[in-house]
């Protein structure tokens, strides 16, 4: 006779903290670089140089040790890997001048970098469309939420193949959308911080790095909080769209809880 009934169950597969993931990309580069930039006496005032250096340390550190944990790319931390690495190399390159035209350029060159992060991201979400594994899936319209079994099952048997494969694909310009909204609003942020750092000032890479760190942390709620409102839209009109199609019901449409 089996013992399957008595067979331990598969440990669960842990998930990843998006706490800890928002702490380390996030939080403590912000406190860092606000707090720990000033040369002085405090054991804490690490001078600028050490102080852009561990925020961008920290959060990359993190990243590499992920990879090696999980054996994949935890998103959140790819982004903030990338994030922080182009961070350190304007930085070393504004750092390594003195000439006040040079540092002039501080605003436009971490706009653009601010910028380009998220169009990169979003980028993704058109270009692995069509692939075996959509990153829209994996974002949005995934099986931990949506009963793909289900809805693929009355999808083909209403003739609507072709209706779902529109959805999905509008859905994800859409989201593409959103991380293009955010490319504005990063480019607006980082103008707004920086646009009035004086160049020529004896403290000018403490202020930098002051200026940076709030760039990060405002960024944090300046834009996430509208993608979140984007997102849950996109959620919403997903639903609606998968009701249409199918005739069932959201209880039916999303995995049982």
């Amino acid at each position: 006779m089996s013992d399957t009934k008595d067979a331990p169950a598969a440990p669960a597969k842990k998930q990843d903290n998006p706490l800890t993931d928002i702490i380390v990309n996030v939080i403590l580069p912000v406190i860092i670089l606000s707090h720990c930039s000033k040369d002085g006496e405090k054991a804490w005032h690490l001078g600028p140089y050490v102080a852009m250096g561990l925020a961008v340390a920290i959060p990359l550190c993190f990243g590499i040790w992920h990879f090696i944990q999980h054996k994949k790319l935890n998103t959140f931390s790819a982004v903030g890997v990338g994030n922080v690495l182009l961070t350190g190399l304007i930085t070393i390159y504004l750092f390594s001048t003195n000439d006040p035209e040079t540092r002039k350029h501080a605003p436009l060159l971490f706009g653009i970098k601010e910028a380009i992060q998220p169009l990169i991201l979003g980028s993704l979400f058109l270009l692995t469309h069509k692939s075996a594994t959509p990153l829209f899936n994996a974002f949005v319209y995934n099986e931990a939420l949506f009963d793909h079994g289900r809805i693929n099952k009355k999808v083909k048997e209403n003739g609507k193949i072709e209706e779902l494969s529109n959805l999905l694909w509008s859905s994800t310009k859409l989201f593409f959308g959103s991380f293009c909204l955010s490319a504005v609003m990063n480019l607006g942020l980082a103008f707004y911080f920086l646009h009035d750092l004086d160049p020529t000032a004896s403290d000018w890479k403490e202020l930098y790095n002051k200026d940076v760190g709030r760039i990060t942390g405002w960024g944090f709620l300046v834009i996430g909080v509208p993608l979140l409102v984007v997102g849950g839209f996109i959620l919403a009109r997903m639903i609606k769209g998968l009701k249409a199609l199918t005739g069932l019901e959201t209880e039916k449409i999303l995995q049982a809880r």
